[in-house]
Protein backbone atom coordinates (compact mmCIF):
# COMPACT_ATOMS: atom_id res chain seq x y z
CA UNK A 1 0.00 0.00 0.00
CA UNK A 2 1.64 3.47 -0.76
CA UNK A 3 1.91 6.26 1.74
CA UNK A 4 -0.14 8.71 2.64
CA UNK A 5 0.50 12.06 2.30
CA UNK A 6 0.64 12.54 6.01
CA UNK A 7 2.66 10.25 5.87
CA UNK A 8 5.14 11.48 2.91
CA UNK A 9 4.49 14.84 4.67
CA UNK A 10 5.94 13.34 8.54
CA UNK A 11 9.07 11.42 6.76
CA UNK A 12 9.72 15.13 5.25
CA UNK A 13 9.62 16.95 8.21
CA UNK A 14 11.62 14.79 10.36
CA UNK A 15 14.15 15.06 7.88
CA UNK A 16 14.23 18.61 7.57
CA UNK A 17 13.63 19.43 11.15
CA UNK A 18 16.36 16.59 12.66
CA UNK A 19 19.44 18.74 11.67
CA UNK A 20 17.97 22.05 13.23
CA UNK A 21 17.16 20.50 16.47
CA UNK A 22 21.29 19.44 16.58
CA UNK A 23 21.70 22.44 15.88
CA UNK A 24 19.93 24.67 18.35
CA UNK A 25 21.27 21.71 21.19
CA UNK A 26 24.80 22.30 20.23
CA UNK A 27 24.68 25.96 20.45
CA UNK A 28 22.57 25.76 23.76
CA UNK A 29 24.80 23.74 25.45
CA UNK A 30 28.48 24.65 24.75
CA UNK A 31 26.47 28.36 25.50
CA UNK A 32 25.89 27.20 28.61
CA UNK A 33 29.67 25.58 29.05
CA UNK A 34 31.29 28.93 27.98
CA UNK A 35 29.29 30.91 30.11
CA UNK A 36 30.38 28.84 33.28
CA UNK A 37 33.97 29.41 32.21
CA UNK A 38 33.23 32.54 33.48
CA UNK A 39 36.35 34.55 32.11
CA UNK A 40 36.02 37.22 29.63
CA UNK A 41 36.09 35.50 26.92
CA UNK A 42 32.65 34.31 26.88
CA UNK A 43 31.62 38.01 26.86
CA UNK A 44 33.39 38.45 23.82
CA UNK A 45 32.46 35.27 22.17
CA UNK A 46 28.89 34.98 23.70
CA UNK A 47 27.16 38.01 21.25
CA UNK A 48 28.32 36.10 18.03
CA UNK A 49 27.06 33.31 19.12
CA UNK A 50 24.13 34.56 19.93
CA UNK A 51 23.71 36.52 16.95
CA UNK A 52 24.31 32.66 15.01
CA UNK A 53 21.39 31.15 16.51
CA UNK A 54 19.05 34.37 16.01
CA UNK A 55 19.81 34.20 12.49
CA UNK A 56 19.53 30.45 12.23
CA UNK A 57 15.84 30.32 13.58
CA UNK A 58 15.09 33.69 11.83
CA UNK A 59 16.04 32.48 8.65
CA UNK A 60 13.82 29.28 9.10
CA UNK A 61 10.66 31.12 10.42
CA UNK A 62 11.22 33.45 7.21
CA UNK A 63 12.21 30.53 5.15
CA UNK A 64 9.16 31.00 2.23
CA UNK A 65 9.95 35.19 1.83
CA UNK A 66 13.54 34.66 1.82
CA UNK A 67 13.05 33.37 -1.48
CA UNK A 68 15.69 32.14 -4.11
CA UNK A 69 17.59 35.72 -3.37
CA UNK A 70 17.89 35.86 -0.05
CA UNK A 71 18.56 32.22 0.83
CA UNK A 72 22.10 31.96 -0.61
CA UNK A 73 22.90 35.34 1.17
CA UNK A 74 21.16 33.70 4.73
CA UNK A 75 23.55 30.58 3.98
CA UNK A 76 26.86 32.98 3.66
CA UNK A 77 25.74 34.99 6.59
CA UNK A 78 25.79 31.68 8.88
CA UNK A 79 28.97 30.71 7.73
CA UNK A 80 30.30 33.61 8.32
CA UNK A 81 29.46 33.54 11.95
CA UNK A 82 29.94 30.54 12.01
CA UNK A 83 33.49 30.86 11.13
CA UNK A 84 33.73 33.58 13.08
CA UNK A 85 32.99 31.79 16.35
CA UNK A 86 35.20 28.87 15.81
CA UNK A 87 38.18 31.07 14.56
CA UNK A 88 37.94 32.98 18.55
CA UNK A 89 37.39 30.56 21.07
CA UNK A 90 40.30 28.32 22.17
CA UNK A 91 40.94 24.69 21.31
CA UNK A 92 39.20 23.12 24.61
CA UNK A 93 35.97 24.98 23.61
CA UNK A 94 35.52 25.17 19.91
CA UNK A 95 34.94 21.12 19.43
CA UNK A 96 31.02 21.17 19.82
CA UNK A 97 31.10 24.32 17.78
CA UNK A 98 32.90 22.05 14.75
CA UNK A 99 29.47 19.69 14.65
CA UNK A 100 27.78 22.92 13.59
CA UNK A 101 28.97 21.56 10.01
CA UNK A 102 26.57 18.79 9.67
CA UNK A 103 23.18 20.92 10.00
CA UNK A 104 24.94 23.78 7.87
CA UNK A 105 25.59 21.53 5.21
CA UNK A 106 22.36 20.02 4.93
CA UNK A 107 20.93 23.66 4.78
CA UNK A 108 23.18 24.35 1.82
CA UNK A 109 21.66 21.14 0.14
CA UNK A 110 17.86 23.15 0.41
CA UNK A 111 19.84 26.11 -1.80
CA UNK A 112 18.77 26.75 -5.29
CA UNK A 113 20.34 25.47 -8.33
CA UNK A 114 22.72 22.65 -8.48
CA UNK A 115 26.57 24.44 -8.41
CA UNK A 116 25.65 26.62 -5.17
CA UNK A 117 24.54 23.41 -2.94
CA UNK A 118 27.82 21.84 -4.34
CA UNK A 119 30.05 25.18 -3.55
CA UNK A 120 28.41 25.79 -0.09
CA UNK A 121 29.03 22.33 0.63
CA UNK A 122 32.85 22.71 -0.54
CA UNK A 123 32.96 26.20 1.47
CA UNK A 124 31.67 24.65 4.89
CA UNK A 125 34.24 21.67 4.66
CA UNK A 126 37.00 24.31 3.86
CA UNK A 127 36.24 25.86 7.31
CA UNK A 128 35.78 22.91 9.33
CA UNK A 129 39.15 21.73 8.34
CA UNK A 130 40.75 25.40 8.84
CA UNK A 131 39.25 25.08 12.38
CA UNK A 132 40.43 21.84 13.56
CA UNK A 133 44.08 22.15 11.71
CA UNK A 134 44.30 25.29 14.31
CA UNK A 135 43.34 23.81 17.08
CA UNK A 136 45.64 20.71 16.37
CA UNK A 137 48.61 23.03 15.55
CA UNK A 138 48.63 21.16 12.31
CA UNK A 139 46.82 18.72 9.51
CA UNK A 140 46.32 15.84 11.70
CA UNK A 141 44.13 13.15 9.74
CA UNK A 142 43.39 11.50 12.43
CA UNK A 143 41.49 14.03 13.76
CA UNK A 144 39.82 15.88 10.61
CA UNK A 145 38.62 12.64 8.99
CA UNK A 146 35.69 11.71 11.02
CA UNK A 147 33.89 15.12 11.25
CA UNK A 148 34.54 15.72 7.52
CA UNK A 149 33.12 12.22 6.47
CA UNK A 150 29.90 12.38 8.72
CA UNK A 151 28.88 16.14 7.02
CA UNK A 152 29.77 13.93 3.35
CA UNK A 153 27.82 10.86 4.63
CA UNK A 154 25.25 12.83 6.20
CA UNK A 155 24.75 15.33 2.72
CA UNK A 156 24.80 12.05 0.11
CA UNK A 157 21.94 10.33 2.80
CA UNK A 158 19.99 13.45 3.31
CA UNK A 159 20.03 13.80 -0.91
CA UNK A 160 19.11 10.13 -1.28
CA UNK A 161 16.34 10.54 0.86
CA UNK A 162 14.80 13.53 -1.30
CA UNK A 163 14.88 11.09 -4.32
CA UNK A 164 13.28 8.44 -2.74
CA UNK A 165 10.71 11.14 -1.44
CA UNK A 166 9.97 12.60 -5.04
CA UNK A 167 9.67 9.10 -6.69
CA UNK A 168 6.93 8.54 -3.60
CA UNK A 169 4.99 11.30 -4.64
CA UNK A 170 5.40 10.79 -8.17
CA UNK A 171 4.12 7.00 -7.56
CA UNK A 172 1.30 8.23 -5.09
CA UNK A 173 0.39 10.69 -8.11
CA UNK A 174 0.36 8.13 -10.66
CA UNK A 175 -1.94 5.75 -8.36
CA UNK A 176 -4.27 8.79 -7.81
CA UNK A 177 -4.85 9.17 -11.65
CA UNK A 178 -5.32 5.51 -12.04
CA UNK A 179 -7.33 5.21 -9.37
CA UNK A 180 -9.29 8.50 -10.61
CA UNK A 181 -9.21 6.58 -14.01
CA UNK A 182 -10.78 3.58 -12.65
CA UNK A 183 -13.99 5.82 -10.89
CA UNK A 184 -14.95 6.94 -14.27
CA UNK A 185 -14.68 3.75 -16.10
CA UNK A 186 -17.16 3.00 -13.06
CA UNK A 187 -19.07 5.36 -13.06
CA UNK A 188 -19.57 4.89 -16.84
CA UNK A 189 -20.10 0.96 -16.06
CA UNK A 190 -23.12 1.78 -13.88
CA UNK A 191 -24.24 4.64 -16.01
CA UNK A 192 -24.42 1.80 -19.03
CA UNK A 193 -26.08 -0.62 -16.79
CA UNK A 194 -28.68 2.13 -15.92
CA UNK A 195 -29.91 3.14 -19.42
CA UNK A 196 -29.61 -0.81 -19.95
CA UNK A 197 -32.18 -1.98 -17.19
CA UNK A 198 -34.10 1.19 -17.73
CA UNK A 199 -34.29 3.10 -20.86
CA UNK A 200 -33.14 0.46 -23.23
CA UNK A 201 -35.64 -2.22 -22.17
CA UNK A 202 -38.60 0.09 -22.07
CA UNK A 203 -37.58 1.48 -25.17
CA UNK A 204 -37.76 -1.91 -26.49
CA UNK A 205 -41.10 -2.79 -24.91
CA UNK A 206 -42.46 0.14 -26.43
CA UNK A 207 -41.44 -0.54 -29.97
CA UNK A 208 -43.13 -3.69 -29.30
CA UNK A 209 -46.65 -2.32 -29.18
CA UNK A 210 -45.83 0.20 -31.27
CA UNK A 211 -45.54 -2.85 -34.15
CA UNK A 212 -48.39 -4.60 -32.62
CA UNK A 213 -50.65 -1.72 -32.46
CA UNK A 214 -49.71 -1.33 -36.33
CA UNK A 215 -50.71 -4.39 -37.04
CA UNK A 216 -54.07 -4.27 -35.28
CA UNK A 217 -54.62 -0.71 -36.60
CA UNK A 218 -57.44 -1.57 -39.01
CA UNK A 219 -58.51 -5.13 -37.71
CA UNK A 220 -59.00 -4.35 -34.15
CA UNK A 221 -58.89 -0.46 -34.08
CA UNK A 222 -59.79 -0.21 -29.88
CA UNK A 223 -56.54 -2.83 -29.45
CA UNK A 224 -54.44 -0.62 -31.27
CA UNK A 225 -55.67 2.59 -29.58
CA UNK A 226 -54.73 1.15 -26.14
CA UNK A 227 -51.45 -0.24 -27.17
CA UNK A 228 -50.52 3.25 -28.23
CA UNK A 229 -51.62 4.93 -25.25
CA UNK A 230 -49.64 2.29 -23.32
CA UNK A 231 -47.10 3.82 -25.09
CA UNK A 232 -47.97 7.04 -24.15
CA UNK A 233 -47.74 6.67 -20.24
CA UNK A 234 -44.64 4.79 -20.60
CA UNK A 235 -43.06 7.53 -23.02
CA UNK A 236 -43.83 10.10 -19.94
CA UNK A 237 -42.52 7.55 -17.60
CA UNK A 238 -39.54 7.36 -19.64
CA UNK A 239 -38.80 11.01 -19.69
CA UNK A 240 -38.90 11.08 -15.76
CA UNK A 241 -36.37 8.68 -15.86
CA UNK A 242 -33.94 10.30 -18.58
CA UNK A 243 -34.49 13.21 -16.97
CA UNK A 244 -33.45 12.18 -13.75
CA UNK A 245 -30.26 10.56 -14.81
CA UNK A 246 -29.43 13.44 -16.37
CA UNK A 247 -29.92 15.64 -13.15
CA UNK A 248 -27.11 13.05 -11.37
CA UNK A 249 -24.77 13.79 -14.28
CA UNK A 250 -24.91 17.23 -14.22
CA UNK A 251 -24.93 18.83 -10.22
CA UNK A 252 -27.25 22.50 -10.89
CA UNK A 253 -25.78 25.52 -9.89
CA UNK A 254 -22.61 24.25 -7.50
CA UNK A 255 -20.22 25.82 -10.37
CA UNK A 256 -22.65 29.11 -10.84
CA UNK A 257 -24.10 29.97 -6.85
CA UNK A 258 -21.53 27.71 -4.65
CA UNK A 259 -22.22 24.61 -2.77
CA UNK A 260 -24.20 26.27 0.25
CA UNK A 261 -26.48 27.50 -2.44
CA UNK A 262 -26.96 23.96 -4.03
CA UNK A 263 -27.28 22.23 -0.86
CA UNK A 264 -30.62 24.34 0.04
CA UNK A 265 -31.54 23.81 -3.11
CA UNK A 266 -31.38 19.82 -2.75
CA UNK A 267 -33.02 19.59 0.41
CA UNK A 268 -35.53 22.18 -0.49
CA UNK A 269 -36.28 19.47 -3.64
CA UNK A 270 -35.99 16.93 -0.98
CA UNK A 271 -38.53 18.63 1.62
CA UNK A 272 -41.22 19.34 -1.18
CA UNK A 273 -41.39 16.21 -2.21
CA UNK A 274 -44.19 13.60 -1.20
CA UNK A 275 -43.82 11.39 1.42
CA UNK A 276 -40.50 13.25 2.25
CA UNK A 277 -39.15 13.60 5.95
CA UNK A 278 -38.75 17.70 6.73
CA UNK A 279 -35.67 18.54 6.19
CA UNK A 280 -33.31 21.42 7.58
CA UNK A 281 -30.45 22.66 6.75
CA UNK A 282 -27.77 25.04 8.73
CA UNK A 283 -23.91 26.16 8.60
CA UNK A 284 -21.65 26.05 10.41
CA UNK A 285 -17.74 27.63 10.76
CA UNK A 286 -16.55 30.60 8.39
CA UNK A 287 -17.18 30.08 4.67
CA UNK A 288 -14.25 29.65 2.44
CA UNK A 289 -14.13 29.09 -1.52
CA UNK A 290 -14.73 24.87 -2.19
CA UNK A 291 -13.33 23.81 -5.59
CA UNK A 292 -15.77 22.61 -7.82
CA UNK A 293 -14.97 19.03 -7.87
CA UNK A 294 -15.08 18.83 -4.35
CA UNK A 295 -18.14 20.52 -3.80
CA UNK A 296 -20.01 17.92 -6.57
CA UNK A 297 -18.20 15.09 -4.61
CA UNK A 298 -19.90 16.26 -1.12
CA UNK A 299 -23.52 17.54 -3.28
CA UNK A 300 -23.77 13.98 -5.17
CA UNK A 301 -22.90 11.86 -1.70
CA UNK A 302 -25.52 14.11 0.59
CA UNK A 303 -28.02 13.68 -2.07
CA UNK A 304 -27.64 9.68 -2.07
CA UNK A 305 -27.61 9.99 1.91
CA UNK A 306 -30.67 11.51 1.79
CA UNK A 307 -32.27 9.56 -0.41
CA UNK A 308 -31.61 6.48 2.22
CA UNK A 309 -33.04 8.35 4.52
CA UNK A 310 -36.19 8.96 2.56
CA UNK A 311 -36.23 5.58 1.40
CA UNK A 312 -35.01 3.18 4.12
CA UNK A 313 -35.16 4.49 7.00
CA UNK A 314 -38.59 5.72 7.59
CA UNK A 315 -37.81 9.37 9.20
CA UNK A 316 -39.75 12.24 10.29
CA UNK A 317 -37.28 14.77 10.55
CA UNK A 318 -33.60 15.18 8.29
CA UNK A 319 -31.09 18.10 9.85
CA UNK A 320 -28.50 18.50 7.08
CA UNK A 321 -25.19 20.68 8.58
CA UNK A 322 -22.62 22.36 6.08
CA UNK A 323 -19.85 22.49 8.18
CA UNK A 324 -16.75 24.42 7.69
CA UNK A 325 -13.06 23.30 9.72
CA UNK A 326 -9.49 24.59 9.39
CA UNK A 327 -8.71 23.25 5.68
CA UNK A 328 -11.65 21.26 5.08
CA UNK A 329 -15.42 21.17 4.04
CA UNK A 330 -17.99 18.26 5.97
CA UNK A 331 -21.84 18.05 5.35
CA UNK A 332 -23.44 15.87 8.24
CA UNK A 333 -27.12 14.55 7.82
CA UNK A 334 -28.66 13.18 10.62
CA UNK A 335 -32.02 11.34 10.78
CA UNK A 336 -34.21 10.28 13.47
CA UNK A 337 -35.37 7.33 11.93
CA UNK A 338 -35.36 3.68 12.34
CA UNK A 339 -31.49 3.39 12.15
CA UNK A 340 -28.98 0.49 11.27
CA UNK A 341 -25.99 -1.61 11.91
CA UNK A 342 -23.15 0.58 10.07
CA UNK A 343 -21.33 -2.85 9.04
CA UNK A 344 -24.07 -3.87 6.42
CA UNK A 345 -24.17 -2.39 3.38
CA UNK A 346 -27.62 -0.47 2.62
CA UNK A 347 -30.07 -1.74 0.15
CA UNK A 348 -30.05 0.01 -3.08
CA UNK A 349 -32.46 0.69 -5.83
CA UNK A 350 -32.21 -0.33 -9.34
CA UNK A 351 -31.10 3.63 -10.71
CA UNK A 352 -30.59 5.77 -7.23
CA UNK A 353 -27.86 5.95 -5.41
CA UNK A 354 -23.93 4.67 -5.54
CA UNK A 355 -23.99 2.94 -1.81
CA UNK A 356 -21.73 3.57 0.63
CA UNK A 357 -18.81 2.16 -0.38
CA UNK A 358 -19.14 3.94 -3.90
CA UNK A 359 -19.12 7.23 -1.57
CA UNK A 360 -16.27 6.39 0.18
CA UNK A 361 -14.45 5.56 -2.69
CA UNK A 362 -15.27 8.76 -4.20
CA UNK A 363 -14.74 10.73 -1.37
CA UNK A 364 -10.83 8.69 -0.96
CA UNK A 365 -10.16 10.30 -4.55
CA UNK A 366 -10.32 13.65 -3.10
CA UNK A 367 -8.24 12.61 0.03
CA UNK A 368 -11.48 12.43 1.80
CA UNK A 369 -13.68 10.70 4.31
CA UNK A 370 -17.11 8.88 5.35
CA UNK A 371 -18.19 8.09 8.37
CA UNK A 372 -21.55 6.52 9.39
CA UNK A 373 -22.70 5.94 12.91
CA UNK A 374 -25.93 4.33 13.21
CA UNK A 375 -28.23 2.43 16.30
CA UNK A 376 -31.27 0.52 15.17
CA UNK A 377 -34.04 2.39 16.61
CA UNK A 378 -32.53 5.47 17.26
CA UNK A 379 -31.66 7.20 14.01
CA UNK A 380 -28.30 7.58 11.54
CA UNK A 381 -25.46 10.05 11.83
CA UNK A 382 -23.26 10.55 8.11
CA UNK A 383 -20.33 12.66 7.51
CA UNK A 384 -18.49 13.61 4.47
CA UNK A 385 -15.73 15.58 4.49
CA UNK A 386 -12.75 16.76 2.02
CA UNK A 387 -9.93 19.02 2.54
CA UNK A 388 -10.07 22.30 0.27
CA UNK A 389 -6.91 23.55 0.60
CA UNK A 390 -2.86 21.95 1.25
CA UNK A 391 -1.42 22.83 4.40
CA UNK A 392 1.79 24.90 3.87
CA UNK A 393 4.54 23.74 5.47
CA UNK A 394 7.26 25.92 6.41
CA UNK A 395 10.73 24.95 5.30
CA UNK A 396 10.06 22.31 2.38
CA UNK A 397 11.06 23.58 -0.46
Amino acid sequence: MPPTRSALRRLSLSAWHIPHLVFLTVVTGTLARLFAVHTWLCWMVAPPIVVLALAYVGGLARWDRLGTRGRPAWLGLLLLLWGCVCWALPADLVTGYVWLAIPLAVVAQRMPGRRLPLAALWVTTALLVATLTRISGGFDLELIAPPTAAIWATVALHRTQDRLMRELKATRGELAARQREAGRLSERARLARDLHDTLAQEIAGSRMLLQAADRDWERRPDAARRQVRAVVDALGTHLAETRGIIHDLTPPGVERDGLETALHELCARTDAAPGAPAVSVSTRGEPCPVPTDRAVALLRVTRGLLANACEHARATHVRVTLQHVDGAVAVEVCDDGTGFDPTAALPRKQGRGFGLAAARDRLAELEGTLTVDGVPGLGTRARASVPVRARVTAGAA
